[in-house]
């Protein structure tokens, strides 16, 4: 990664950790993933943009392998969704062979331009469901 890269991904990460995740958390219709923790085994929820199709839900991590969650995910897969105010069970699969760019052309507008816009190292992720 690059010094400019880097230092993007610290202030965003820093700029989100510490403002923009406590006040969407709280927001009862955000969408949220939640994980479970690799090291501290608790759950840990991050506020996410994406969509649901059929029984699965999209969406594209702005750091790829460096996203907390996707650290989380490497370890355990097995993850909540909250969509609409409604929390789903799920699988979540870490896709590097899909194309993130054409991904958040399928997805929300305005959350995929904030993933442009601020990412660094884009990754599909797809979770499914379960009824």
């Amino acid at each position: 990664m690059s010094r400019n890269a880097d230092r993007k991904h610290r202030a965003v990460t820093a700029l989100q950790r510490h403002v923009v995740n406590p006040v969407m958390r709280r927001l009862p219709f955000q969408t949220l993933l939640e994980t479970t923790g690799r090291t501290s085994g608790l759950p840990r929820r991050t506020p996410v943009g994406g969509r649901r199709t059929g029984d699965s839900f999209w969406l594209v991590s702005e750091f790829g392998e460096r996203s907390q969650y996707v650290r989380n995910i490497r370890v355990h897969p097995e993850v909540r969704v909250r969509i609409r105010g409604r929390w789903y069970e799920g699988t979540a699969h870490v896709l590097p062979g899909d194309d993130p760019v054409a991904r958040l052309r399928t997805l929300p507008r305005y959350n995929s331009a904030a993933v442009r816009a601020l990412g660094t190292e884009l990754l599909t992720v797809r979770v499914d469901l379960r009824r």
